[in-house]
């Protein structure tokens, strides 16, 4: 994506506002509170105080010619959701716009968004695969089945090569990596893993789940 409209600059909003910048983005920041685009303007690109369900307002910005329309408005979900349809109507590329709860995920869904951000969800479904497990120290969700996880390697892996393991055939798991003395490496299938190895392993829940027995 090179550029990008962020509708509603809360601490959600203005957090992706500023990474997006980093990543060399045009931004463009929208809210109704002064305050806050005066605390964003410094981040991004451009910066717009006003009404997002406002059609005159929100037709004067061309949001048809950004790559990418994100709705992070929290406090009202009926703003949000009637700007999610109106950004839509106006053109928008693709919408993605923020939820609380799965209800306002569905409203969102058929009333123009193309993708839905839960960020309380997917906060609490890494935080308890992290901590429900000492084995787990981290996993990104892909989809509803596929995820990424950081493992501890088993101590009965110690000195085994990838290919004596053999987990791909034996559980359908992949390791794509390998975080040995704090560097990243990826793996040959004669690499000797050690106890003290980190594994970046990517596959289904239940299928990492019996590779590494947790």
């Amino acid at each position: 994506m090179d550029s990008a409209i962020i509708i509603g600059v809360g601490q959600l909003g203005a957090h992706i506002a500023k990474r997006m910048s980093e990543l060399r983005c045009e931004v463009m920041a929208i809210d109704i509170n002064e305050d806050r685009i005066n605390e964003i303007l410094p981040y991004v690109t451009h910066a717009q105080i006003g009404d997002s369900t406002n059609y005159d307002f929100m037709k004067a910005l061309g949001v048809s010619n950004y790559d990418v329309c994100i709705v992070t408005i929290s406090n009202s979900f009926q703003t949000s959701l009637e700007t999610t349809s109106l950004v839509k109507e106006l053109g928008a590329k693709v919408v993605v716009s923020r939820a609380a709860n799965d209800v306002q995920m569905k409203f969102l869904l058929r009333n123009g968004a193309d993708d839905v951000i839960y960020p309380e969800k997917q906060t609490a479904m890494r935080v308890a695969t992290k901590y429900a497990s000492k084995t787990i120290l981290d996993y990104i969700e892909l989809d509803s089945n596929i995820s990424i996880y950081e493992m501890k390697v088993p101590k009965e892996w110690n000195a085994k090569t990838l290919m004596q393991l053999d987990i791909r055939k034996k559980f359908n798991v992949n390791i794509i990596a390998v975080k040995r003395d704090s560097h990243m490496v990826i793996p040959s299938p004669t690499m000797a893993m050690t106890s003290d190895d980190i594994a970046l392993v990517i596959g289904e829940r239940k299928n990492v789940q019996k590779c590494f027995k947790v």
